[in-house]
């Protein structure tokens, strides 16, 4: 399956996961998700994948968007 992600109208190059990730988070406005529940959407359960792992994964999607993602993207502690 093909994916394509923009912002303010320029391509932006996204792993199948980051883009899995983006598109759960989309999906799901003003929702909190738990590492746990991201790694059962996104990750499909995968018993290998630690809570770190969606920690980088979330910084790189961050990085990617740059300042797009400020108010999108948080952290609740």
């Amino acid at each position: 399956m093909a994916h394509r992600a923009e912002v303010r109208g320029a391509d932006i190059a996204l792993t199948a996961t980051e883009f899995r990730l983006l598109r759960l988070l989309m999906e799901r406005p003003g929702r909190v998700q738990t590492r746990e529940r991201l790694i059962i959407d996104v990750w499909r359960g995968d018993g290998d994948i630690g809570v770190r792992t969606v920690d980088t994964h979330v910084k790189r999607l961050r990085a990617k968007l740059g300042a797009e993602h400020e108010g999108l993207i948080g952290t609740v502690r």
